[in-house]
């Protein structure tokens, strides 16, 4: 349920790398091509969620030449992960067994990443994470993160994964607007496989995540929306999938991301009438 993307060429280049608890199945994939990781020389990362990131620190240990890049907001968690890792640990009582090790990046292994990444264009692409980045390749590939969602083969059914702590709809509303303003001839989805409808998957994105925000918005309580996404997903997915997007992304975790989000929202509003 979680993707890595190989860049081949004279510069191997990894998009996202997984947590560490899946470093084995990572190698014998870069094994089929006939690499390891060692011989990887860039980890372009789209944001520091540990199923995208988690094993960034365990991968420089072991090629102490790879450069990677991410956020300059990320950048500082990735050197010293000890508060991501606290806050996960408070969510996860199992961290170890779906993580696994956490290790710091060395400082001096990482590349703030700008408009442009080796060959690819970059652009933030705030709304899952405040971090978050995407990439587009001169092909017209893009990889998106988890801005265009979660989509599982063989179901047809999209997941706006909303998680706490920095959920902002606001912004992911412009992100999507950028996707769709780069025409991008495919997307390269973490959680899992490519689309090759990027048009029709951003427009129902967008109208899954305005469900999902309307919902909580409107006040449906942490079980109402946990009982509502389980029978959406149960009607479009074989229970093998069904368990797969709820491990990728569990409902729980959307319905409190999005709370915060209109909390937040609630508190800025009662602040601007306090102050008039």
């Amino acid at each position: 349920m979680i993707a890595a993307y190989l860049l081949t060429g004279d510069e191997p280049a990894l998009v996202d790398c997984g947590p560490t608890s899946c470093l084995g199945a990572l190698e014998a994939a870069l094994d089929e091509h006939g690499l390891g990781l060692e011989d990887l020389r860039h980890l372009v990362l789209t944001h520091i969620h540990l199923d995208h990131a988690g094993a960034a620190g365990v991968i420089a240990r072991a090629n102490p030449a790879l450069r990677i890049h991410v956020s300059e907001i990320g950048a500082p968690h990735l050197v010293d992960p000890s508060r991501l890792e606290r806050s996960a640990r408070r969510l996860y009582e199992n961290f170890d067994e779906l993580w696994g090790e956490l290790a710091p990046v060395p400082e001096e292994a990482i590349e703030v990443v700008g408009d442009k990444v080796l060959d690819l264009e970059a652009w933030p692409t705030p709304g899952h994470a405040s971090h978050h980045v995407s990439y587009l390749a001169a092909d017209g590939t893009c990889f998106a993160g988890d801005a265009s969602g979660v989509k599982i083969p063989p179901s047809p059914f999209l997941a706006p994964v909303s998680p706490p702590p920095d959920i902002d709809l606001e912004a992911w509303e412009r992100t999507l607007e950028s996707i769709e303003s780069r025409a991008p001839d495919r997307l390269c989805l973490p959680h899992f496989g490519v689309v090759e409808d990027p048009d029709i998957h951003v427009k129902e994105m967008r109208e899954r995540l305005r469900t999902w925000g309307e919902r909580v918005r409107d006040g449906a309580t942490e079980d109402e929306f946990i009982l509502a996404g389980e029978q959406e997903l149960a009607e479009k997915a074989d229970p093998d999938t069904a368990a797969a997007y709820t491990q990728a992304g569990p409902f729980w975790q959307s319905y409190a991301g999005l709370a915060r989000y209109w909390d937040k929202r609630r508190e800025a509003v009662a602040d601007q009438r306090s102050l008039a």
